[in-house]
């Protein structure tokens, strides 16, 4: 080692150059045989463990190791040996500098916890791509958790290069990095309400990737495609993507469609306003009329004969038809209203089906329908729910209803 480190050294003394500059010079030739050392060992040793990994890959059943590959750890693990090498040379490189010998161990030590940090990095990505080929953890955020563990070493990795550089222990540094924790958590702020809302969100299950959600604060109306530390991204149906701070789903509501995803139908709830003034009693005719309408034949037939008994028990004058007990055309509508949507094919029928009214409003009396479509996808359930208000609107007129319309009543007149 001895002659290596003197060799141009003699060579250029040889060659009558003044002692400081051989130094200088020797200096540089041993600098540049060391680049090209390191250049061929870096090389040799990334293309070692690539084929390694290649043959392992091939061998395993599992594709952790493609990811491996995909994600360039054996390359970031390639790194190491240059940098051993580098360790155990440079004394002889800067033998004749040995002031020198302190930078060098400095930047060393920042680039050996660089590196470790850039290894960690590309396993954890390479778990993250994993993890999400898993079907039981696709809706999981796992970005989430992967940034949180990185931020954690970044943290450490930087604390660690300042501590370096400084020339402080770790434990002192980060001792006097206490006194300056209210600048760190205004910088950090956001970071930190990340870290946080992400615990809870994985921890209550409040969303999943794959979840459409709504925030109308955000204008956001569509499915999570990706959870990380910061923010959501919620690609919109109109194929526009939103990002919503990550704390905004502890701190502000939302809605979250789950619920009606997992379960056997979604939900239609919606009115008709009628008229109140369209609103009567029926008159026997009527009611023999409406009886050919197959849905409603037996009720009126079974209803008509249960109220004639009770009229002709309790001798009641028909002669009025406001006396005892008679059928209305709303009450006969809804009954009509709740058999056809019994027996539509396109609503769950293990779901709950009715047909109500609501309180009278300004504009007329609500009578809602309240059931639940089989098919969920939401062009479909637009269609159904279509489908059976188109029907109840068209029929609303074989019962001498009316359907309230705004300025309605100012156009008649004229």
């Amino acid at each position: 080692m001895k002659e290596l480190q003197c060799f141009f050294y003699d060579l250029f003394i040889a060659a009558d150059i003044s002692v400081n500059a051989a130094k200088y010079l020797n200096m540089l030739c041993l600098l540049v045989i060391l680049a090209i050392i390191i250049f061929i060992t870096d090389s040799i040793t990334r293309k070692f463990l690539r084929v390694g990994f290649i043959k392992l890959a091939k061998k395993s059943k599992t594709n952790f190791d493609n990811l491996l590959i995909s994600h360039k750890a054996p390359r970031n693990i390639a790194h190491l040996v240059p940098l051993f090498l580098t360790i155990e040379l440079f004394p002889v490189v800067f033998y004749d500098f040995p002031q020198f010998e302190k930078y060098i161990i400095m930047a060393l030590k920042v680039y050996a916890i660089i590196l470790t940090v850039w290894i960690i990095r590309s396993i954890l990505k390479t778990f993250e791509s994993y993890f999400k080929t898993l079907p039981r953890l696709k809706d999981k955020p796992i970005d989430s958790y992967i940034q949180v563990v990185m931020l954690f070493v970044w943290i450490i990795a930087i604390a660690s290069c300042f501590a370096v550089v400084i020339n402080l222990s770790f434990l002192k540094f980060f001792t006097t990095l206490g006194a300056a924790s209210a600048i760190l958590l205004l910088i950090f702020k956001d970071t930190i309400l990340g870290f946080v809302a992400s615990i809870q969100v994985a921890i209550n299950d409040t969303v999943r990737i794959g979840d459409w959600i709504t925030m109308e604060k955000y204008g956001a109306d569509g499915d999570v495609i990706e959870i990380n530390l910061s923010t959501i991204q919620i690609q919109n149906f109109d194929m526009t993507i939103t990002n919503i701070p990550t704390y905004a789903l502890i701190s502000d509501s939302f809605k979250n469609w789950r619920g009606m995803q997992a379960s056997g139908g979604r939900r239609i709830k919606r009115s008709i306003l009628l008229k109140a003034k369209s609103i009567h009693y029926l008159t026997p005719d009527k009611i023999e009329k409406l009886k050919g309408i197959q849905l409603i034949t037996d009720y009126l037939n079974t209803r008509q004969k249960d109220i004639d008994n009770y009229n002709s028990q309790n001798n009641i004058d028909k002669s009025v038809l406001i006396n005892g007990r008679n059928l209305t055309n709303l009450g006969v509508f809804r009954k009509y209203l709740q058999s056809y949507i019994e027996n539509h094919s396109a609503i769950n029928k293990d779901m709950f089906i009715m047909v109500r009214q609501l309180a009278p409003t300004p504009q007329g009396l609500p009578l809602e329908i309240y059931c639940f479509s089989s098919d969920k996808r939401w062009e479909n359930y637009e269609y159904i729910m279509s489908d059976i208000f188109d029907h109840a609107l068209s029929a609303i007129t074989y019962f001498d209803l009316e359907v309230y319309e705004l300025n309605a009543g100012v156009i008649d007149s004229e």
